[in-house]
């Protein structure tokens, strides 16, 4: 009886650990993609490393158990570069925050239909729409599900069917 106890309880520190892990790194320092220029940077050097173990999170969703393929990192990638350049229609970039921009390992990408404060001083900053990240994500408990809008893109891009 002491084994299955004592998977249990490891497997339970793992989780709590790689949870604490997620959202250390989520608190964690970014650094701004301000300009378009940047992102397209971003994009290429996330495009060459897609086949990484990245997961793909969209916050108000169950976070993924697994990372997602190369492909699907890829898809993401073109899918949002389209979203954010057709959606954000500003001279500047300036919703995308990276760990470290020349090798990330965690990125947030805000919705930009949602943004409420995300840069500056708030007391409730809005949460990302969507987060690429090497670490196993948590769930952020968003204050909301996803819109309409927001579940149906999602879920095209997994292939998945609406519910």
């Amino acid at each position: 009886m002491i084994a299955p106890d004592r998977n249990y309880q490891t497997e339970a520190f793992m989780q709590e650990q790689t949870a604490s892990e997620f959202h250390t790194a989520f608190r964690g320092r970014f650094e701004n993609v301000l300009r378009w220029e940047q992102l397209d940077d971003l994009h290429d050097t996330l495009q060459a490393d897609a086949d990484a173990g990245w997961y793909i999170y969209a916050v108000g969703e169950e976070p993924p158990a697994t990372p997602s393929s190369g492909e699907q990192v890829r898809r993401f990638l073109s899918e949002i570069m389209v979203l954010l350049r057709k959606e954000h229609d500003e001279e500047f970039c300036g919703i995308v925050y990276a760990d470290n921009v020349q090798q990330p390992s965690f990125v947030k990408f805000f919705d930009p239909n949602n943004l409420g404060v995300s840069c500056g001083f708030s007391d409730n900053p809005p949460l990302p729409g969507w987060i690429l990240s090497r670490i196993a994500p948590r769930d952020l408990e968003a204050p909301a599900p996803l819109p309409g809008n927001r579940r149906r893109w999602w879920q095209r891009l997994l292939g998945r069917q609406a519910h």
